[in-house]
């Protein structure tokens, strides 16, 4: 029988075999972004951010209130001088596998939650080499691996494996998987992963708990150490993310940023980024067994987060963090994916398919998708479309001595 929110378990408390580190980064950032009223900013605020060399948490939270919209040419063009900076013209260039999607948690927003009827598979390390060895053949030298959040069909040394397999073929190796501990991540780390991703969805404690009913990914403190713990397991960079629309955008953009920040004074040595999702429809099957396109959720705010809020957002993180790397997915469209690069993202991937088992076509069986891209365009493509902007579409700059 299904469990009501009352009694469920709560979202703040560990469950058994989950690490907990000392550190009171969480009540740090999370106190702040409750104190963050973004309406309180003034244009002279906006102003005096614009002008600062280097930029505090108030000027970062004043770029991204309601009184920088009218700034957000200004904004645009600092940010592209900012990358330029620090990133030259170069655009890096890399593309997701999904190795999975069975999923244990009940997230109600997510394609692979463990409710949606959807054809779910795995890969094994034959079906993951051929799936390598066919992007790999499209010249990408950097891959981020994926999978379900499930410990059970993905434990750590299937992906460890996956990792193994994919330092054969490429010389940057990413994972987006479920949180896991220190011991873990590092063994992960001398199986060829370099850098950790993961979406914290929200930083808004209570809207956490409504949308993720069930499963590890319900505890919110865990999700949220993550990256702490991959770093102290070794990895040489995280990524953070809000899934902008499960809640306040500006207040989830803000702590962002702000868990950034901190992880950065903590870890001066760690290479940070950005990935600057928005809500996109999922996939799933429908009474009659048709494939069938819903929603998900209804965004914070009746219509989500548009294209100029996310690019005023972007903006607001390189001008913050200028030395961070940023990426812009397959979420949204290819004309936005295009204006942004050498602006303020630098990373932009390509060719990429969310399902299971799409990149060879000596992988018969596939897998459902997670959610519905937007920029359907293969690598030469995505490349052209770099070149023609006068940057320099880039591979790999990282070289194993």
């Amino acid at each position: 029988m299904e469990t009501t929110q009352q009694n469920r378990p709560s979202h703040m408390e560990y469950m058994e075999g989950m690490e907990q580190i000392d550190s009171d980064m969480l009540e740090r950032v999370v106190s702040a972004m409750e104190r963050y009223d973004a309406d309180a900013y003034t244009t002279q605020d906006v102003r005096n951010a614009l002008c600062a060399e280097n930029r505090s948490i108030e000027d970062f939270a004043a770029l991204l209130s309601p009184a920088a919209e009218p700034f957000l040419e200004e904004m645009a063009r600092k940010a592209k001088e900012e990358t330029s900076k620090h990133f030259g013209n170069s655009v890096y260039m890399f593309t997701p596998i999904y190795i999975s999607n069975y999923c244990e948690n009940y997230c109600v927003y997510c394609g692979f939650n463990c409710k949606n009827q959807i054809h779910r598979m795995k890969l094994n390390t034959e079906e993951m080499e051929k799936e390598m060895a066919a992007i790999a053949k499209t010249g990408l030298e950097e891959i981020l691996i994926l999978t379900g959040e499930s410990r059970k069909m993905s434990d750590v040394t299937y992906i460890g494996e996956a990792c193994k397999i994919a330092r054969k073929y490429f010389r940057m190796v990413g994972l987006e998987v479920y949180p896991m501990n220190t011991e873990e991540y590092r063994y992960l780390r001398e199986c060829g992963a370099d850098y950790v991703t993961v979406f914290q969805e929200t930083y808004d404690s209570g809207r956490y708990a409504q949308l993720h009913l069930g499963g590890h990914k319900r505890v919110f403190p865990y999700r949220f150490y993550a990256q702490e713990r991959a770093l102290k397991g070794g990895m040489r960079g995280v990524a953070f993310a809000a899934l902008l629309g499960l809640s306040d955008y500006r207040k989830d953009a803000f702590a962002t940023g702000l868990h950034a920040y901190y992880i950065q004074r903590s870890y001066p040595y760690a290479e940070i980024s950005f990935s600057c999702p928005r809500l996109r429809p999922i996939t799933t099957m429908s009474g009659d067994g048709s494939e069938e396109v819903i929603p998900v959720i209804e965004p914070i705010g009746g219509n989500g987060v548009s294209e100029r809020q996310l690019l005023q957002i972007m903006c607001a993180y390189r001008l913050f963090l200028p030395f961070a790397g940023m990426t812009i997915s397959t979420r949204e469209r290819a004309q936005f994916r295009d204006h942004v690069v050498g602006m303020a993202a630098t990373k932009i991937s390509a060719g990429v398919s969310t399902g299971i088992g799409s990149h060879s076509e000596e992988v018969e069986e596939q897998g459902d998708n997670q959610f519905e891209i937007a920029d359907g365009r293969d690598v030469a493509e995505v490349f052209a479309a770099i070149k023609a902007q006068g940057l320099q579409p880039v591979m790999n700059d990282y070289v194993y001595v």
